[in-house]
């Protein structure tokens, strides 16, 4: 036994992501999931953290005009 639920992982994949069989096989399992959103990380950087991270490490120098 596999430990994938291929008719499950079949379906999200023909109706959720509209994927033709041949797309669908040709894919790797890793690939399908990650499609799939699995081990998705968190949200990207929003505005707030990359100005304290500009301000942490400016673009310029302090004595450059």
């Amino acid at each position: 036994m596999s430990g994938f639920d291929w008719p499950d992982l079949m379906r999200a994949g023909f109706c959720g992501l509209g994927l033709q069989p041949a797309q669908f096989w040709q894919l790797t399992p890793a690939e399908l999931l990650l499609m799939l959103g699995e081990g998705a990380s968190d949200a990207p950087m929003g505005r707030a953290r990359l100005e304290e991270l500009a301000k942490v490490y400016p673009d310029k120098m302090e004595n450059e005009t």
